[in-house]
């Protein structure tokens, strides 16, 4: 499962390093549509956004939800969209019906005592699975075996993966989750401690309520499941029956915010399962109401005097997602105000263009990098200005023949640009004026940040 843990890994270097920025996280997810547009669909549901504040961009997601909710929830995404991939499917979406269940019935619980580790026991619960989830996924014509051995001989799981496998299925969601740094209340999930009331408790119980589910609520195993879930919470099971049998519809709708209506139909429900959520796009084009939400928030960053960095790193994702450009690179001069390098970077192929953005200021007042910063003109690079100074070689930089470059700073001198294009593709004069309005609002935020952004 090399490329599945390379994906996994890519997060929790970022989440592993105390010193990781909120730009850095937002770097990650924004490199993957997809993941971006789950990630924010999860941001704004009721369910994790307590706050009910509107969150259009990764930047103010970190904002509104904390650092921690939103790196995990990115890796959860991530994880269930390789499992989704192929393999046993129905298998599959078994496992992650069971565990999204779990996840909902672990988090009620633990909140239910009034603790506060809700967002950490739901991931520890739909990842302490894991193992069983990448096997049936991946594990080729053994899960087809196994598939084989359960379908026919209708053996206990735990006695068919013996058969089969040699070893429990557990042991491999212990090694993955070692291996991939989940989280230690995975980990002790897994391992299992009847004696424990800790957060790892409410884990077991969440599974132990999912499955029992299956068989149905008024099943033996299920009131069996209530009973210990309301002697861990304190209360009476009639008290809590209601609320455990609702929770299962909330599963449902988690899993389909997560890409997995397949799974939420699956989880057993005391009514009928609510209708799916339909999931938004992410635009491919310009989308004012998107650019004036950005800005809003942007706005409103700069009045509680974010971090420069993050503030930058939103008006990259403004430009980038709002304006509808291909890619966007931020671009700070150096101390000695000699060089223009590459500090903040959006957009496919725009890190590598970052790492190579490095211009001179070369002191001419006519070449459109050096105007940018000595006298704040930007300018919107096509072939109707290319004989104009400096062109060329911003061309030859970018491989792009139209781009935008605006400038921004504080009234008395600019300290950066913003560069935008679509990789080739015609840009307009309406795109024009939003970057503008982007650079602008930086502007702002430099103006009222006494954060030293100078670039390396």
């Amino acid at each position: 499962m090399p490329v599945f843990a390379r994906t996994v890994e890519a997060l929790r270097r970022i989440v592993g390093d105390e010193r990781a920025s909120a730009s850095a996280l937002a770097q990650v997810i924004l490199k993957d549509a997809p993941m971006t547009t789950k990630v924010l669909r999860l941001a704004n549901s009721a369910f994790f956004n307590h706050s009910h504040q509107g969150v259009s961009t990764v930047s103010r997601a970190i904002v509104v939800l904390g650092f921690d909710p939103v790196a995990q929830l990115a890796l959860s995404v991530s994880l269930i969209d390789s499992l989704l991939s192929g393999g046993v499917r129905s298998r599959i979406h078994r496992e992650m019906a069971r565990s999204f269940h779990a996840a909902v019935q672990a988090r009620w619980a633990i909140r239910r005592r009034g603790e506060p580790q809700g967002e950490e026991v739901f991931i520890a619960a739909l990842l302490s699975r894991v193992g069983e989830m990448a096997f049936w996924c991946f594990g080729g014509e053994q899960a087809r075996a196994l598939e084989r051995c359960l379908s026919h001989d209708r053996m206990r799981e735990e006695e068919a993966q013996q058969v089969v496998l040699g070893f429990s299925l557990c042991h491999l969601s212990a090694g993955l989750v070692r291996e991939w740094k989940l989280g230690s209340l995975a980990a002790a999930a897994i391992e299992g401690d009847a004696r424990s009331r800790g957060p790892e408790r409410a884990v077991e119980l969440g599974h132990r309520l999912a499955r029992a589910a299956e068989e149905g609520w008024d099943s033996q195993a299920a009131r069996r499941a209530l009973r210990e879930t309301a002697d861990y919470l304190g209360l009476s099971v009639a008290s809590i029956h209601p609320e455990i049998v609702a929770n299962a519809g909330e599963a449902a709708r988690v899993a389909a915010f997560f890409g997995a209506p397949e799974a939420g139909r699956i989880i057993p429900q005391g009514e009928a399962a609510p209708p799916e959520p339909e999931v938004p796009a992410l635009p491919a084009a310009p989308d004012a109401a998107l650019q004036l939400r950005i800005l809003q928030d942007l706005a409103a960053m700069t009045l509680s005097r974010a971090a420069v960095a993050d503030i930058l790193q939103l008006v990259a994702e403004g430009v980038l997602r709002g304006v509808g450009c291909d890619r966007v690179v931020i671009a700070l001069l150096s101390p000695d105000r000699l060089h223009l390098r590459g500090k903040v970077a959006l957009g496919h192929g725009s890190e590598a263009l970052c790492a190579r953005f490095a211009l001179a200021m070369e002191g001419d007042p006519d070449d459109v990098v050096d105007a940018a910063i000595d006298s704040g003109t930007g300018c919107w690079i096509n072939a109707a200005r290319a004989e104009l100074p400096g062109t060329e070689r911003l061309q030859q930089l970018t491989a792009s023949e139209e781009g935008f470059i605006a400038p921004f700073g504080s009234a008395s001198r600019a300290i950066g640009v913003v560069y935008a294009d679509r990789a080739g593709r015609p840009l307009d004069a309406e795109s024009w004026r939003a970057v503008q309005h982007f650079a602008l609002q930086a502007s702002l935020a430099v103006s009222l940040s006494a954060t030293d952004i100078g670039a390396p």
